[in-house]
């Protein structure tokens, strides 16, 4: 049995596999459309979601499965004081996989030691978002063809950021990737990032101005300042609105970079450049939905 805590527990090679499963889910969904027939799915979410939630039940559903669970810690026995380790002995009573989020680093991976099904780290605190990742990865390679050779600027919090941490651990096993990390000094990278980078020997900048880097950038990948992140309201305030991607600012960009965004966006991305043909960020979502069902089939070992 195989569980998904992080974009590392899959090799390149099997990312490839995985991949070319979603791209076959998307061009041929009527050949997979009842092979989850009988199986349940568990959604056990301890902290708000709506996308990704939703694109897990979507994606059983859409494999001919069910689903079950809760969508916040309020309405499951967690609010009775139940731990992680019992909710999943007892979920492993009732259904064939679990996609867990908690707000507490390492959670998914306390349930999956003593899990009888597979579990999916669907978002764990501000440290991994290992099927977001999954979906930035194959939204690049579905699109630019490749996963290796190119410049991407992350943009936003990085500090804080779970996508954009699991995302460059990920992009690292690729050849040739350039980093330009985008910030205020507040919301800056990790030191354990940087120094992970610089022991690998990959090339990376940190930079304040978005404006500066547009030009050098295949991919940007734009962050919202997450209010739950902050200790106190005066630090979100300020940093809030740092940086808001335009049309003006889209200019500058080469003609076929992609913005990418996991999205909830609150205003970091104008409405405007929705319309802009390098707007990947709902093309992103649909993404979503092919990777997880791909690694469902995967867990559940039914390709």
């Amino acid at each position: 049995m195989r569980h998904l805590m992080s974009p590392l527990d899959f090799t390149v090679e099997e990312l490839d596999q995985l991949f070319d499963l979603a791209n076959d889910i998307e061009k041929n969904p009527e050949k997979y459309a009842h092979i989850c027939a009988g199986k349940k799915l568990a959604t056990c979410f301890y902290e708000p979601s709506t996308r990704t939630r939703l694109s897990f039940e979507a994606a059983m559903l859409n494999l001919g499965g069910s689903v079950i669970g809760f969508s916040d810690a309020g309405s499951s026995s967690a609010a009775k004081g139940e731990s992680v380790s019992d909710t999943i002995r007892v979920i492993s009573c009732f259904a064939d996989i679990c996609a867990m989020r908690h707000p507490k680093e390492g959670a998914p991976m306390v349930a999956a030691t003593r899990s009888k099904i597979p579990v999916i780290n669907a978002g764990d605190g501000g440290h991994q978002h290992p099927t977001q990742t999954l979906t930035d990865l194959l939204t690049i390679r579905s699109l630019k063809g490749r996963l290796d050779n190119f410049t991407i600027g992350l943009c936003g919090d990085l500090k804080f950021g779970r996508t954009v941490h699991s995302l460059i651990n990920a992009l690292v096993r690729y050849d040739n990737i350039h980093f330009i990390f985008i910030s205020p000094e507040e919301l800056r990278v990790p030191d354990y990032i940087t120094d992970m980078l610089k022991e690998k020997g990959i090339t990376y900048e940190e930079v304040i101005s978005l404006e500066s880097c547009m030009p050098q950038l295949d991919l940007l990948y734009m962050t919202r300042v997450q209010k739950e992140r902050f200790f106190n309201e005066e630090d979100y305030v300020r940093l809030k609105d740092f940086y808001i991607l335009d049309k003006a600012k889209m200019q500058l960009a080469k003609e076929d970079m992609l913005v990418l965004h996991p999205l909830p966006r609150v205003n970091e991305i104008s409405v405007e450049v929705d319309d802009d043909p390098r707007a990947a960020y709902f093309p992103q979502v649909q993404y979503g939905v092919y990777v997880r069902m791909a690694l469902i089939l995967t867990l559940l070992e039914l390709v």
